[in-house]
This record gives C-alpha cells, structure tokens and sequence, in this order.
C-alpha cells in the first residue's frame, strides 16, 4: 500500500457533506471576496489562538510581509530569524526592504536558539521573527524578555505550528503578531492557498486591514502603498468547516507520532522528535535525524521502493542560498543548521493514519537503513 506524506482525499471525504454544503453557501450567496464567510472566520480563529484580532490574507507569505509592514518594519531595518526555515520566511523581510539576519537553532528542537539572539543585535535591529518549525513551539519565553528589554516587535512565523502551545499559551498569540498558513499540507489547510494574522494589538489590525486592502480604509481613497491579499469566501468557508475539527486531528497526529516513537525509538540509526516540557507540538511534519554518515538519498530511494513518502525540509539553510549570496554567508556560519540540513527527513503523518501504516513506514525504514 502506497502511503502519502499527507492524504487530503481522505480528509475530504470524512467531511464531504459540510464542505459541499459550505461550498454551496458561498456560490449562492455570491460574496467572493472578504465578506461574511471571512468575517465569521476570522473571529473564530482569533478566538482559537486567544488574539483579539485577525486579519486573512490570500498566502501565509503574505502574512509574514504584512504582518512586518503594520508592526512599522522599514527598508534598511534588521529582523533576526533563522537559517532552518522555508525561504517564505527571509523572502517577506526581504520584500519590506529590510534586511534578515540568521541565528543558529538548537539542535534538538530546530527551532531559532534564543542563547544567540542577543549577540545579533545591532542599532538596526527592530525584530524578532521565530519560526515554530514543524509544528514545535520557539522557546518563547526567552525571546519576549530580549525583546521587552530592547524594545524589538516579535511577529511570531505560525506557518506549520497552528494550534501548537507554549506554556498553555497557542502559538502567535504570543508575539505583537502571529502569521498562519492555510496551504493545504498545513493542519488546518485550505482548498488553495490562504493565510491570517492574529494579533493583540488594535493598531496592528487596522495597518494589516489597509494594507491587504490596496491601503485604502474607505474604498477608492487610498493612504498607504498597500496590497491586493485578501483571503476570499470560498476559502474561509471550507476552514469554517475544517477548524471544528482541528484539535481532534491535532490529537490524531499525536497519536500517531506516539506510534512512531514507539516504533521508530527501536532503530539506532533514527532519533525521533522530542516534544520540550511545557511544549505542545502540533506535528505539522514528523521529522526524524539520521545518523550522521548515513546516505540519506539512498534511504529515501528504498521507502521509495517500498511506497512510503518523504521528503527532507530544508536541504540548504537559507544563508546558503543563491539569493542571500550577497550578505556573504558561507558554510561554517551556521554549523548547527548545516549539520541538521544533512540530516533531517520527514516521514508521512496525517490524523486518518492507522498504526498499520505506521508499522508499514517503520519497517521500510528499518529495512532501508540496513
């Protein structure tokens, strides 16, 4: 049997007659872009997340450039973030003209290491942009005390993290913002792409409004250069639907990450993840390390052989890529990331997985390692 890295077929199918009748909602009502459905699931997710305010958005890239925008990012201006993350990330910091400076991570939870953040610090910096990568939270509270203590924006990156916790708090609401994707691999994924900010803070909320909006409060009179980044009907009123189901499929995933340990914990060559105390991971990817030395191509071509998926996020850190070449990072910068970029490898996960399958994965693994 075949296993996909995610199966969205059968997640469609196990709420088919809501989203149908979601879809038909939107069509007969004929309200496409922003309007009831958007509103309606705005105030639901901000709810969700424990934020005042939320703002959709047509892409989580969007998001995290917006998002900079209203929290007053500007051209020349720092915002620190880190090299084991998808490029989205650097890109909207870049698109604000401003300039992203990497921190190495910690090597167990791959997330920014909030020890090195100060040293990085410059009378250019104006913010702290962690990623909650895979779907483990940052350790966030270091990073609001250096944050408070030198007066920096934290715009939290909630892209494959949504519903995960730290310290009873979810996951960007946290921060001054906090930018979620709904690309439909996500936990909470659309039918196309989508994303949010959610936020505390009034003032953000309004910039994010105008901003998505061709910067204009009133229609046809504009104050700020803005975007054309709406989240539209049809989109929200799917999430509607898939959002009343997201902390029993959060609560699946897990259960399925708990078999892969189970499973997995037997295979030397393998470290499975590990969830932090006080941490609540989401697992939006189930990312195991490999055994320094060992052929990762050739591992992937024998799951390959026994129908199991993979995939490795990220193969080059991002102050390795072509498009960061001119800030002069080389390899040694970063040895942390580096050395996870090397070994990192994602295995299928998704709620309807049975422990069969995951017994299935393990043992291509385990055959594939020998």
């Amino acid at each position: 049997m075949s296993i996909p890295m995610v199966d969205l077929k059968a997640q469609y199918l196990s709420i088919k007659e809501e989203i149908d009748a979601a879809v038909r909602r939107v069509i007969e009502n004929a309200q496409f872009i922003l309007g009831p459905e958007v509103e309606a699931f705005e105030q639901e997710i901000g709810g969700y997340c424990g934020a005042a305010y939320a703002v959709g958005v047509a892409s989580g890239t969007e998001a995290l450039q917006l998002a900079l925008l209203a929290c007053g990012i500007k051209p020349g201006d720092e915002v620190i973030t880190t090299p084991f993350t998808f490029i989205a990330t650097a890109e909207a910091i870049t698109q604000c003209g401003a300039v992203p400076v990497f921190v190495d991570i910690d090597p167990v939870t791959y997330n920014i290491d909030p020890q090195l953040i100060e040293a990085k610090i410059t009378g250019r910096t104006r913010c702290i942009l962690p990623v909650h990568l895979y779907g483990h939270p940052v350790e966030m509270g270091p990073v609001m005390e250096i944050a408070a203590k030198r007066g920096l924006k934290v715009i939290e990156d909630c892209a494959q993290a949504l519903g995960a916790a730290y310290k009873g708090s979810k996951v960007g609401s946290i921060g001054d913002a906090g930018c979620l994707s709904f690309f439909p691999s996500k936990v909470l994924g659309a039918y196309g792409d989508g994303g949010m900010v959610v936020t505390g803070d009034a003032a953000v909320a309004e910039n994010m409004k105008m901003l998505r909006n061709h910067g204009a409060k009133q229609k046809y009179h504009h104050l700020v250069p803005g975007f054309n980044s709406r989240l539209d009907g049809l989109q929200a009123a799917i999430l509607r639907v898939k959002l009343k189901y997201l902390d029993e499929w959060i609560a699946q995933r897990r259960r399925v990450a708990s078999l892969y340990a189970q499973h997995l914990g037997k295979i030397a060559a393998v470290s499975v993840p590990y969830e932090t105390q006080g941490s609540r991971h989401c697992y939006n990817y189930y990312t195991v390390r490999l055994k320094a030395g060992l052929d990762r191509g050739a591992l992937q071509k024998g799951l390959s052989a026994k129908g199991v998926s993979s995939m490795v996020y990220y193969p080059v850190s991002l102050h390795l890529q072509a498009v960061y070449s001119a800030q002069g990072g080389v390899k040694g910068d970063f040895p942390v990331s580096e050395k996870a970029q090397d070994e990192v490898l994602s295995l299928p996960i998704y709620p309807e997985m049975t422990e069969e399958q995951v017994k299935q994965v393990a043992e291509a693994v385990k055959q594939a390692v020998r």
